[in-house]
């Protein structure tokens, strides 16, 4: 019987320089949309797919993230003082459970595959998520969930997979199809940041995995590779040499690139607009604009 996925890694070391001086003290994960924190819609997406442990792998600066999902005694003593027992309601996603999380540094900045190999103890051997937070995904049913359903099917290892611009190929790992079988496509190579020449599909692989334990074997084998870092697209291609089955999935859903400062901003508006009490106060700005120009 196949195992169930219930084990998440979030690589969330990174420095956030594109959003400098904001993360010069605030953790690039803990920056709000709205009201909530891109860490948060990734929390609350591995929940919905069935996650159980949350493994986060940090760095030094991250204090803020870890608080985040702590109880906070003195503020919900406050809010049930003053009956805002919404308040209380909404604060509850936030906290997780002892046993539930655990934090692992990463030493030096090596790359998406040194990061989630770093967590290569906690995960031993099961299969496991990986989850970009910088990448949010709207949709009706979250990605990940998408994925574990399929992943039910399937087994071997997956990542998610969205058509882009040929001219955007040097921004992402790229897929080598073999068979499209629908919403998911068989996969026969990757290739990390081709140029628009030697991209071999239109299918780029964002921020969301489900991976097979031998892909940790696979990276605790390699070298540096593009941008002299360890690429887990690499280690992931090296399971297709192996003959076990690699898939990319084609998810439902709009994908925001949070990572960038025009995608964070869309994202915002975007997520705005789906909240009732702000869609009023937003039309009639973009009104106004659009009246002064």
């Amino acid at each position: 019987m196949r195992k169930k996925v219930t084990k998440a890694i979030f690589p969330v070391a990174g420095l956030g320089t594109r959003f400098l001086p904001a993360t010069k003290s605030v953790p690039k994960e803990i920056m709000t949309l709205v009201d909530r924190p891109l860490i948060q819609y990734a929390i609350d997406e591995a929940r919905a797919a069935g996650i159980k442990e949350f493994i986060f792998v940090t760095s030094r600066g991250k204090g803020a993230l870890e608080d985040y999902f702590d109880h906070a005694p003195t503020l919900e003593q406050e809010l049930r003082k003053k009956g805002k027992d919404e308040l209380l309601e909404v604060l509850k996603n936030t906290n997780m459970d002892s046993g539930a999380i655990a934090y692992i540094r990463q030493h030096k900045a090596l790359g998406l595959g040194h990061a989630v190999w770093c967590a290569r103890r906690l995960i031993a051997n099961e299969p496991f998520a990986v989850i970009l937070p910088d990448d949010v995904i709207a949709a009706d049913k979250p990605c990940l969930q998408q994925m574990v359903e399929a992943y039910e099917e399937t087994g071997g290892s997956m990542v998610a997979a969205m058509e882009v611009p040929k001219e955007k190929s040097s921004s992402y790992g790229m897929l080598d199809i073999q068979g499209d079988l629908g919403a998911m496509v068989s996969v026969k190579g990757m290739v990390e940041k081709p140029s628009v020449e030697d991209a071999p599909s239109n299918l780029a692989v964002i921020g969301r995995y489900i991976l097979s334990p031998k892909v940790l074997q696979n990276l605790s084998q390699l070298k540096s590779g593009a941008g002299g870092e360890i690429q887990l697209t690499d280690a992931i291609a090296k399971e297709i040499e192996n003959e076990r089955g690699v898939y990319g999935y084609r998810f439902q859903g709009q994908r925001f690139d949070c990572g960038s400062k025009a995608g964070f901003l869309q994202a915002t508006v975007s997520f705005g607009l789906g909240r009732d009490e702000l869609l009023d106060y937003l039309q009639q700005m973009v009104g106004h604009q659009q009246a002064a120009q």
